[in-house]
């Protein structure tokens, strides 16, 4: 019921090994926690991640493909109400030239997963834009304002643990 994004992407990680009923339920019953408040997550994971960044003396690709994946699920998520969390698939939606190339450099190994820093430069302008983009995307979202479904969750938890 919190505004806990990484939950969202857990339930619908497509690394899930084995699945239960009960997993299908959660899933369904998920969709009503979600809110346009969920934006706040995405803001703030995505400025910790890009922090972390920064931080680090040789700008790596994989470090920054994260920060992208989070901004770009959290806008996805308050345009469509829908979380995706597959950089790739978010791509699809969103066309940002750069990324297909930063995916290359990454799965080419380490000698090429690190950054110039005219790129890095570069990097933080598309990340202080796609950060403006996630806040308007959530004063705009059509999303409700709080979770409709915590009837349906109580239910199926009292459900499990009496089981």
């Amino acid at each position: 019921m919190k505004k806990n994004g990484y939950v969202l992407d857990q339930l619908d990680s497509p690394l899930i090994v084995r699945t239960t009923p009960e997993h299908e339920e959660l899933k369904q019953i998920a969709k009503g926690c979600i809110t346009r408040y969920h934006c706040y997550h995405y803001l703030g994971f995505a400025q910790t991640q890009w922090r972390l960044f920064e931080k680090e003396q040789l700008h790596r690709v994989k470090p920054l493909l994260y920060v992208y994946r989070v901004l770009l699920t959290g806008i996805y998520l308050m345009q469509t109400g829908t979380v995706e969390a597959n950089l790739v698939h978010l791509n699809e939606a969103f066309k940002l030239p750069y990324i297909p190339d930063l995916i290359a450099r990454k799965l080419a190994g380490a000698e090429k997963s690190v950054l110039a820093d005219a790129d890095v430069a570069f990097h933080q302008g598309e990340f202080d834009r796609l950060h403006r983009e996630l806040e308007e995307a959530s004063q705009n979202s059509k999303l409700r304002e709080s979770p409709s479904c915590k009837n349906a969750l109580n239910d199926l938890l009292v459900r499990l643990r009496l089981s």
